[in-house]
């Protein structure tokens, strides 16, 4: 194992305890094919299934093995308009699995999230009664204010960058601290615990992934 991997690992394990104390399921697996057949492992037949916008789950293959399975899906894209789509999300945040990424977990296992619409926060607070994040190693911080600043310099202009959002941090590849009708970074929430014992389960990953 080289170096770094075991520089993960080791962090991992410490996370996983700090999670134990906050009533969140904690895993490790190294590789991102090892956290897709982690995820795949607590579904169970017949179960809905649906997820929040991620890159992490778009690069361990996640969402196509979602969308080709025979497991209730809801896919939030697949809505025509905004009433559809309104409809659709009343049956999303009751799934029984929701998927996601986490923005930055802090090193006292602290998770930290920034949406624009809400809805994939909305469903990590309330709702699916489990809720599954997958998270590169990448994503650790020392603290919430750490997590905050990670999150909006480092990941939203990239985002933005791909989805085409009129923000200054598309043009600037760092927050401008916008109000702008595009803002991506409308709601921030700090998970400290979970409020229903191992409701959220967090699988890090030995690798760098999503933003």
């Amino acid at each position: 194992m080289l170096p770094k991997q075991q520089a993960y690992e080791n962090l991992a394990d410490s996370l996983i305890e700090k999670f134990n104390l906050r009533g969140i399921e904690g895993y490790y697996c190294g590789t991102k094919e090892e956290a897709l057949l982690m995820a795949e492992r607590f579904l169970t037949p017949g179960c809905s299934v649906s997820w929040g916008g991620s890159e992490t789950l778009e690069e361990i293959g996640l969402i196509d093995v979602l969308k080709a399975s025979d497991y209730v899906v809801y896919d939030r894209k697949t809505a025509k308009d905004a009433e559809e789509a309104r409809e659709l999300f009343g049956k999303i945040v009751t799934v029984d699995y929701f998927f996601m990424s986490s923005n930055a977990i802090t090193l006292d296992g602290e998770l930290v999230n920034i949406d624009g619409t809400g809805n994939r926060v909305a469903c990590l607070i309330h709702g699916p009664a489990n809720v599954i994040i997958v998270a590169g190693m990448n994503k650790m911080v020392p603290d919430v204010k750490s997590g905050v600043a990670r999150v909006r310099n480092m990941a939203a202009p990239p985002n933005a960058v791909r989805l085409g959002m009129n923000t200054p941090c598309n043009s600037l590849g760092r927050c401008g601290n916008c109000l702008s009708e595009d803002c991506m970074c409308d709601q921030i929430v700090i998970t400290r615990k979970s409020k229903v014992q191992n409701r959220i389960k967090v699988i890090l990953v030995g690798e760098e992934l999503g933003y």
